[in-house]
Parts: C-alpha cells; sequence; structure tokens
C-alpha cells in the first residue's frame, strides 16, 4: 500500500522553511504499513497541483497534502481540490463555530470577512476538526485514492494526524506490517562494515532489506521487512540482527528504536545515579547541546564550561601555563586536565573535554587541522585519545561530538 505526500507552498521551494512535515509524516504512515512512494513540492500555483494530483492518484491510494490552506489569496489548495474532485466550496457550521471561538478567546483583532473564510469547505469533505488553528483538515475521497488536506503549520499538522488521520487511514485500509530495527555503529566507515558483514548481506532473507545510513562518525544499519504476518516478519529481521551483533558487536552501540545516543546516556547515568559535565574547547558546546535536548538531562548533567580560547582554559579552568607552553593546548594532557578541572569544579563523577584544531586556521597549536584530543575523567581515573577527524570543520566537529558520546558510553558501563 503507497501514499503520496504533496507540500503546496512557494516558502519551501525557495528554502525559506525546511520540510519537516514530509518526514513526520512519512515516519507516521510507516507505523501503520503504509509506505510513502513518493514526496513532492509544488508551487502555490494552480496548474502545478492539479498536475500532482493527477499524478498522485495513478501512484498511490493515499495523498496527504500539507500547506496552503490559509484564508488569503495565495493560498489555492482548497480551490484547487474542489477543481480536481469536481467540486464546490460550502460554509462549514462547526468551523466557523471554531474560528469565531478562536478569535473570542486567543486573538486581540477582531475578526474578518477574511478569516471567516476559512470555514470554506469542500462540500463532500469530511471535516478533520484541527483544535489548534483555523485552518482545518480535511478526508476526500477521488476517483482513485482518498485524500487528505492538512495546514501546514507542524504543530497543528501534528496533531491531525494523530488524532484524526492515522486512526481513519488504520480503519479504512487492509495494511501489511512493516518493521525496522535499526542499529547504530560508531568506529568504522560503511564499506568497512560492508566488508565485515560481505556474508550475512549476501544470505538475507528474502523479506528482509539492509541499508546503510552514514552521517559524520556514525553509520546505522536498517533491516526492514514488510508482509502479512507479523511474527514471522519479527523473526527474520531480529535473527539477521543477532548475526550483525555476533559479527560486528564492538561497533554496535544501541538501537535506534530504543533512543538516540545521547537518550541512552540519560537512562545510563540516571539509573547508576551518576552526574555528568563537559568542558569544550572546539565542539563549542555541542555535546552539552545535544545531552541536555533529551529532557530529564538535569536529573545527572551539572553543566558545561566552554573554553575555546586558550585563556580561559588558563584562567577558568586552571590548566597551567606550562603545560600548555610544553605540550600545546591541543594534546592529550591539557585535554585531561580540562576533564578533571570541569569535574572538580562541577563536584560531578564523570567528564568529558574537548580540544583540537577543526580549522580553517591552526589557531593556537601547531597540529594539523582535523586533530582532535578527547579526554574523559571517571570516578577513578582519566585518559585521553588522539583522532585525526579529516579536514572539513564541520565533519570535525560533529564526528567529534559523537566519539565523545560513544567514549562516555563506554565507561559509564562499566558502573
Amino acid at each position: 500500500m503507497f501514499a503520496e505526500i504533496i507540500t503546496i507552498g512557494d516558502e519551501i521551494l525557495i528554502g525559506q522553511i525546511v520540510d519537516t512535515n514530509s518526514a513526520y509524516i512519512a515516519s507516521e504512515l510507516n507505523k501503520i504499513g503504509i509506505s510513502v512512494f513518493q514526496i513532492t513540492t509544488v508551487q502555490d500555483d494552480r496548474e502545478h497541483i492539479l498536475k500532482a494530483f493527477e499524478e498522485a492518484e495513478e501512484r498511490a491510494e493515499v495523498i496527504i497534502t500539507t500547506g496552503g490552506l490559509g484564508p488569503t489569496k495565495d493560498d489555492i489548495t482548497k480551490k484547487t481540490l474542489c477543481e480536481f474532485l469536481n467540486d464546490t466550496l460550502v460554509s462549514d457550521p462547526g468551523v466557523l463555530a471554531h474560528v469565531e471561538e478562536l478569535f473570542e478567546k486567543y486573538i486581540n483583532t477582531p475578526i474578518s470577512e477574511v478569516n471567516r473564510r476559512q470555514a470554506l469547505v469542500p462540500s463532500r469533505a469530511e471535516v478533520l476538526h484541527n483544535k489548534y488553528g483555523t485552518a482545518p483538515g480535511m478526508w476526500m475521497k477521488g476517483n482513485k485514492a482518498i485524500f487528505v488536506s492538512l495546514p501546514g503549520v507542524p504543530f497543528e499538522m501534528k496533531h491531525l494526524m494523530h488524532r484524526e488521520v492515522i486512526p481513519k487511514l488504520a480503519d479504512s485500509f487492509d495494511r501489511p506490517f512493516i518493521y525496522h530495527k535499526t542499529l547504530i555503529t560508531y568506529g568504522l566507515g560503511e564499506s568497512a562494515i560492508a566488508e565485515r558483514i560481505s556474508d550475512i548481506e549476501l544470505n538475507l532473507p528474502a523479506s528482509v532489506k539492509l541499508a546503510y545510513l552514514p552521517n559524520l562518525g556514525k553509520v546505522r544499519l536498517r533491516l526492514t521487512a514488510k508482509g502479512k504476518v507479523k511474527d514471522r516478519i519479527v523473526e527474520d529481521v531480529n535473527r539477521v540482527a543477532v548475526q550483525l551483533y555476533n559479527t560486528i558487536g564492538d561497533l554496535i552501540y544501541g538501537e535506534e528504536e530504543q533512543g538516540s545516543i545521547e537518550v541512552t546516556l540519560g537512562k545510563l547515568f540516571t539509573e547508576k545515579k551518576k552526574s555528568l559535565s563537559t568542558a569544550e574547547s572546539f565542539t563549542g558546546g555541542k555535546i552539552a547541546e545535544q545531552l541536555t535536548s533529551v529532557p530529564g538531562a538535569s536529573v545527572y548533567f551539572k553543566g558545561s564550561v566552554v573554553s575555546y580560547a586558550t585563556s580561559v582554559k588558563i584562567d577558568l579552568l586552571k590548566i597551567p601555563v606550562e603545560m600548555v607552553e610544553k605540550h600545546s593546548v591541543v594534546s592529550a594532557e591539557v585535554a585531561m586536565a580540562m576533564a578533571k578541572s570541569v569535574k572538580r569544579l562541577t563536584g560531578s563523577d564523570f567528564a568529558v573535554a574537548t580540544t583540537g584544531n577543526a580549522g580553517p586556521t591552526k589557531g593556537d597549536s601547531d597540529a594539523d587541522i582535523g586533530t582532535v584530543f578527547i579526554a574523559v575523567a571517571t570516578p577513578e581515573n582519566v585518559y585521553a585519545e588522539q583522532f585525526t577527524m579529516g579536514n572539513h570543520r564541520t565533519r570535525i566537529v560533529q564526528k567529534s561530538v559523537h566519539m565523545a558520546l560513544q567514549m562516555l558510553q563506554k565507561e559509564i558501563l562499566k558502573f
């Protein structure tokens, strides 16, 4: 079973906003066994939208659109849908009452006739109540497919997908079962991993597909199977996963379905009742940012010192000038001293520290661009490792963040 997603809006095509809606919709559809055949973005243009509808209806049983539902003249999705489905717009009393209530309770400006136009919907559409906005969702039957029209505002779209669209799709269609298991690996690139697991890949069950998803220092291995019998699909995928663990278990640091590495770290530090702090130089606080992006991080994360300049390392973290002069600011010795210092300053059980040359110039060190030192201080000791992370600034920083989190996971698992 296939769906197609059509996002409507000039603002997406000129790069003014990023289309996050499609990724969310595709993920939610996949959970109930509906595969996305194609994602298309079109202008707020009648001919382009009509052509997209016509082509999509030849490929998919469900077509979900987002955007173009505002009350102004540039938003033409409802009008164009009516043209495509040979329908007319009528005022829906329930939508109109909702729009008027929103203006009365939450909006300071008086309601206008333009705002009341939000109550116009195709006469044959089933209205999907948008609790958080004035643009209703709409469910319509076309000649060959179901059309679902949703507002482009992400939190409004997500609410409608969760409360209205997914339940209706689940009730309306007989769907296959789709199962994913994604193993997260660190330490080797995709080609090196492919060599180590070549025998497994050559002998995959017919129902299972393996995909490599590389991303700056980590590679996700996604196993996917689709079929009618859930237990058999899950069994096939899990059997391959066990083979991968047996072959490259030294590279696997978790499963995406269980959460990202920062989620895993949060659980581990919380369960073990240990605390953590960071001292970051060239990573600029990105390790702390990823850790604190997870709700509940305050239970274990003490704080961070972003000692970007050498003077801050010396004045705030109390790194001895003699150490910097002898070993350079980009060195194992300085990285370990940073980790120990922030651990002491914050009173944390663990600490991680980074120092390195991300480029484009060498700064206060003669170390080659891409040279990185990451140190971890534990309740028992401190150590640092040296890495060469390439020559692109973004790549160097993100790979180093991933490696620091990986090193932390190794250490916390020992306690």
